[in-house]
């Protein structure tokens, strides 16, 4: 009876320092870990200064709202979450009943001072969630997400077919390579698809893939980490090649077809202005949507400017050919004025049809040569565009 007397009271005082050790609450954990410490905001959280705090940073694209060829800009609407390592904030999570997750306001913790290098948007578009994370290891992740704008050089030499690389690089605004080191939780390839996946805007550009480099910067004998998302970008070009590349091709065949115009009828000339005037709309159009500031012109300009030159130069060549029907008419009564008394009508006859075979021959070498520039300019367009594209790829 004694025995089980003193077993009861080993175990009620077991309980009790069990109850006295283990605390369920939030604010148990909070004061364990002293998170109302304003040291917590002000310094890297590391014992040794000399170690670096890891920043893990990963980038997700909800959409690509737009790219500016003029501006050469592209905005986005992201959402990035970092992760860094705290050593003054771990726990047991079975000395407190098992939490393994702590939220609570940003402003009472130290976080990166991290920008964006191309960013051009206002600070009213960068949205920093108001908590963060902590878990029994140290880590702490934070979230913000941001209508992004930023600075993008294109190259438009492959419009409307073109794929476009821009970058998102991140950097620590204060602490050097030695303070503060950028990574990345998950590779390109994970977050690419997690982008596809949770694309909100199907507009006009579609997204290819995003490769992050992490690197280190050294300017002035001063080292700093950067860590770049490089995001690719393909146009989805069908809209231009109906407005575009078609017309171009139909203006190009009809300018093809005024060779098999009779010069009798007077309309050849009137044809050529009306297909000239319709490559010059097409060129206004894309003055208006590309950059003046491009070194080479895109391949879509360059035919239009080549098919332009081409029309013209028929237009000048087919206004001084003399092969017009009143033209051939005032050379036969000159022709048997002056010969009438030396060579008779049948001669002037003659020479009228000598200057009409004369003019069909020049015609038709001029087609052949204008034929054969055609052929071979089209050609070397499509394999300088090969190349470009394989290069692109690369």
């Amino acid at each position: 009876m004694s025995a089980g007397r003193i077993l009861a009271f080993f175990a009620l005082i077991a309980g009790i320092s069990s109850t006295q050790t283990s605390d369920c609450s939030y604010s148990g954990l909070v004061n364990y870990l002293n998170l109302t410490n304003g040291l917590l905001t002000m310094i890297r959280p590391v014992r040794n200064w000399t170690d670096p705090t890891s920043v893990q940073l990963d980038v997700v694209i909800y959409g690509i709202l737009d790219l500016d060829e003029k501006a050469q800009s592209l905005t986005t609407h992201i959402w990035t979450q970092m992760y860094w390592q705290s050593e003054f904030l771990t726990w047991n999570s079975s000395d407190f009943c098992g939490i393994n997750m702590l939220v609570i306001p940003r402003s009472i913790l130290w976080t990166p001072d991290l920008t964006i290098q191309e960013d051009t948007s206002d600070t009213g578009t960068v949205q920093d969630s108001p908590l963060i994370t902590l878990f029994p290891e140290g880590l702490v992740s934070a979230n913000r997400h941001q209508r992004l704008t930023s600075t993008c050089q294109l190259n438009l030499y492959l419009f409307p077919f073109d794929t476009q690389h821009c970058n998102i690089t991140f950097l620590s605004f204060n602490y050097f390579a030695d303070g503060v080191k950028l990574g990345c939780n998950q590779s390109g390839t994970s977050l690419t698809s997690l982008s596809e996946q949770l694309m909100a805007t199907q507009g006009e550009w579609q997204l290819v893939n995003i490769s992050i480099f992490s690197y280190s910067f050294t300017k002035q004998g001063v080292s700093r980490s950067r860590l770049t998302y490089m995001v690719s970008i393909r146009r989805r070009p069908l809209l231009y090649v109906a407005i575009f590349v078609v017309p171009l091709f139909y203006l190009l065949i009809l300018d093809l077809a005024t060779f098999f115009i009779s010069e009798a009828c007077g309309e050849k000339l009137g044809f050529k202005v009306t297909i000239l005037l319709s490559i010059s709309v097409l060129l206004l159009i894309l003055k208006d949507m590309l950059p003046s500031t491009e070194d080479t012109l895109p391949v879509i300009e360059t035919v239009a400017n080549e098919e332009q030159g081409r029309v013209n130069l028929e237009s000048h060549f087919s206004l001084d050919l003399p092969c017009d029907l009143s033209v051939l008419r005032q050379i036969l009564e000159e022709v048997k004025a002056a010969r009438q008394e030396a060579e008779g009508q049948g001669k002037a006859r003659r020479n009228h049809v000598c200057y009409r075979r004369l003019a069909r021959i020049i015609d038709n070498v001029f087609f052949t040569f204008y034929f054969l520039g055609v052929v071979t300019f089209l050609l070397c367009m499509y394999i300088i565009w090969i190349q470009c594209s394989m290069h692109s790829m690369h």
